[in-house]
């Protein structure tokens, strides 16, 4: 799991909090769980994290860059879903100056890449 603990003097640029204020950690796994809990595929009508379209997080600086791809290129849903990424995890996160989805196609999304949960939800044994 990747994360980022702001020093005092960023956390300063960022917020406007001074040293000996704790420094703000955001971690992949949030980033992560908050998508869980507010990004629908609306076609599908279940989250986009246990569809398994997040394909990785990176917290770096003051920067969140997400990549994730689609459940197929022609997706009509798409542009959607790259909105509430993002909207979300900056509404989660404001101390982030900067958060970018950058989609993938490789590895090509099936649906072997959902968790248990959302593959019994869907009814793929």
């Amino acid at each position: 799991m990747r994360s980022f603990a702001r020093t005092a003097s960023s956390l300063s640029r960022l917020t406007g909090k001074t040293r000996g204020e704790p420094a703000v950690t955001i971690s992949d796994r949030e980033v992560r769980e908050a998508i869980r809990a507010s990004v629908i595929d609306p076609e599908i009508g279940l989250n986009i994290v246990d569809l398994g379209l997040i394909y990785g997080v990176e917290v770096e600086e003051s920067s969140i860059l997400i990549d994730m791809t689609l459940t197929s290129p022609g997706c009509p849903a798409g542009p959607q879903i790259i909105y509430d990424v993002k909207n979300t995890v900056k509404r989660k996160f404001p101390e982030a100056n900067e958060v970018a989805v950058n989609i993938v196609w490789q590895p090509f999304w099936s649906p072997e890449m959902m968790s248990e949960w959302a593959k019994e939800e869907l009814g793929i044994f």
